[in-house]
């Protein structure tokens, strides 16, 4: 490109937007591994492949929009948390991330826990063999119905949010003649940097309980008053895509300074403690993730610090991490369907799903990468803002980003990191069906979650 020419490419004049990228990356064709999933790659032809399979290959198989899901690289991710925290540690996935049968039966495989919060989560992991004793059910206003479930199927934990659920609870466990565990949530009163609606463990949201009034420390007796439920340990979440450990410290003071309260006013020193989940993965190549084991070590020395300052045994810990695992796994294929440039600003290209398979950017405000996946282009790069075909102005996938100018419908395009929340929170909107989620492995790929039909959206209309 001639040190002249425009960094956004010929179609684009001298006004840009706020916020765009300042310049194109040096390669447009290049996978960033930091980005995509570990199997992910281009062959010969420049197509992108993962799992040994090409995107061409799946969308004429599965069409598109699809969500493609690389397992390899679930299960690594997986197994390197596992392997982080050891045997001395609980590592719980964070079901509402992304939850399906196979999801679960991967989990179970590799030797992970899993955190749900609804009936529906935990009916999937139940029918899918998760032991009822290696889940915990979360939720600020968890139903009668919803804790009997729970209770009943011998779930291992329940994460208490209220004191009328601690009551509500009690009687529960009490009618079925068992001792039900729980920890108790807490609200430390710390606000991770993130997206307001994310963020969970400042005084004014709906989680939790808070300590600074006293909330907490009353949990803590009515708990302890019931017979049927057993007092494990604190739970603390201070928010999500967090990128480093300082909001973890601080949480785990202020956590540990409660059980030093309980040892103090009850005589008991509880033996768990969770600090929630909320680490963050790399969207985009400015994104910089910790490794598991670099989280894994920065946590477990806070936990060691603070118990040692507060002369308690060192609690066993448990962390719930869930789009750090399955985030990076999955990218989201769509086909180009109309390039519309706008002079002076960028181009918006229009591809067959939108915000009813990935609300994330309209909601949060999220920033996502994109590549041209079924073939490789010298062309000039364009600054494009990739958009869904809904009725909606706010119907954005990629708010800002480079792509070849010579982008034409038919085209593929891959939008890397959509394993969570994406499927998660997809919508009907505009009666739009939901994409399927295309488990891919070793030269093979399969249906785990099929795509909805017109059929499945007439049945639920019963008119």
């Amino acid at each position: 490109m001639s040190r002249s020419a425009h960094p956004a490419g010929p179609r684009h004049g001298d006004v840009l937007p706020d916020g765009h990228y300042q310049a194109p990356p040096a390669d447009l064709n290049a996978l960033d591994p930091k980005v995509w999933s570990c199997t992910v790659d281009r062959d010969a032809e420049g197509v992108v492949t993962v799992g040994g399979i090409d995107v061409k290959q799946l969308a004429a198989e599965f069409g598109t929009p699809a969500y493609v899901m690389d397992e390899e690289d679930f299960r690594s991710r997986a197994r390197a948390w596992r392997d982080a925290f050891g045997t001395e540690a609980d590592v719980y996935y964070a079901g509402k991330a992304f939850l399906s049968k196979a999801i679960v039966r991967w989990l179970h495989e590799e030797g992970l826990n899993l955190d749900v919060c609804s009936a529906g989560e935990l009916a999937v992991a139940l029918a899918a063999g998760m032991p009822a004793e290696r889940i915990a059910l979360h939720g600020n206003n968890k139903s009668a119905d919803e804790l009997e479930h729970a209770v009943k199927s011998g779930v291992g934990h329940i994460v208490v949010d209220s004191h009328e659920e601690i009551e509500r609870l009690a009687a529960i466990a009490a009618r079925q003649g068992v001792r039900q565990p729980v920890l108790i949530r807490v609200t430390v009163g710390v606000e991770a940097h993130t997206h307001e609606f994310i963020a969970t463990a400042h005084e004014d949201q709906k989680f939790g309980l808070s300590l600074t009034g006293g909330a907490a420390a009353e949990a803590v007796r009515r708990v302890l008053g019931h017979a049927g439920l057993e007092l494990r340990g604190i739970h603390s979440h201070i928010g999500s895509q967090i990128f480093d450990t300082a909001g973890f410290e601080v949480a785990a003071r202020r956590v540990v300074g409660l059980l030093a309260q309980i040892r103090d006013e009850h005589g008991v020193e509880l033996p768990e403690i969770d600090l929630g989940g909320g680490l963050g993965i790399a969207y985009t190549s400015e994104d910089d993730p910790r490794e598991p084991a670099e989280i894994a070590a920065a946590l477990a020395d806070i936990v060691r610090r603070e118990c040692a300052a507060a002369n308690l045994a060192a609690p066993r810990l448990s962390v719930e991490p869930g789009r750090a695992i399955v985030g990076p796994t999955a990218f989201t294929l769509y086909e180009v369907g109309t390039v519309k440039p706008l002079e002076g600003l960028r181009t918006y290209v229009s591809v067959d799903g939108g915000m009813s398979d990935n609300i994330r950017t309209a909601l949060y405000d999220a920033e996502y990468s994109v590549a041209l996946a079924s073939r490789t282009s010298e062309a000039e790069p364009m600054l494009v803002r990739v958009v869904g075909k809904h009725c909606e102005s706010g119907d954005i996938v990629v708010r800002d980003a480079f792509l070849p100018a010579d982008l034409a419908p038919g085209d593929l395009i891959a939008v890397p990191a959509t394993g969570a929340y994406c499927r998660s929170m997809a919508s009907n909107y505009n009666h739009a069906l939901k994409p399927p989620v295309v488990a891919v492995r070793d030269g093979a790929a399969r249906v785990i979650v099929r795509r909805e039909t017109e059929e499945d959206l007439l049945r639920l209309d019963i008119g």
